[in-house]
């Protein structure tokens, strides 16, 4: 369930309300029985858990190219 901001316009009590999509709005401040409005939210941004997110995650590997791997190979022996 979405929630929902809403701001007094008479008295400017703001609050959050908990309401599925198919409600219709609340019209009554509960303090002072006045007009809400109910306003627009940023939404839930996206939430990253856990260490390293980036690095382990998405990040690509460095590309080598083959030739560096032989030159690697000869070098050791």
């Amino acid at each position: 369930m979405p929630t929902y901001d809403y701001k007094c316009t008479k008295c400017g009590y703001l609050f959050e309300q908990f309401q599925q999509m198919t409600e219709k709005p609340l019209e009554n401040c509960p303090l002072c029985k006045g007009k809400l409005k109910r306003l627009i939210g940023a939404g839930a941004g996206p939430i990253f858990k856990g260490s390293g997110f980036y690095q382990t995650d998405y990040k690509s590997k460095p590309k080598v190219d083959s030739s560096q791997i032989k030159d690697s190979k000869a070098e050791k022996k």
